[in-house]
């Protein structure tokens, strides 16, 4: 390995799931400027919406995620070229 380019402030994090408060411990380097209790220690907090105890391909549970509402935005979107496509069908 090359000396000099890997980080060394590695330290043990708190990943907590959002989706189901899932919390695990593992080394890390990311920043953050939040921390969480576990087991009467704190650590530093890095919040994700999903992770291995909700992903549906470990789970095997279909789950329909849309935080920001992206999904109707979408219908809304697409929604005005069906009904145009359909006027014009019925001209």
């Amino acid at each position: 390995m090359k000396k000099g380019i890997h980080p060394e402030n590695y330290r043990i994090v708190a990943f907590k799931d959002m989706s189901n408060d899932d919390v695990f411990l593992t080394k890390s380097t990311a920043d953050t400027k939040e921390t969480l209790e576990v087991d009467g220690v704190e650590y530093p907090l890095v919040k994700m919406e999903i992770s291995r105890t909700s992903h549906p391909f470990y789970t095997g549970k279909a789950k329909l995620i849309d935080t920001a509402g992206r999904i109707d935005k979408f219908k809304n979107k697409y929604d005005k070229f069906k009904k145009s496509a359909k006027a014009k069908t019925e001209e």
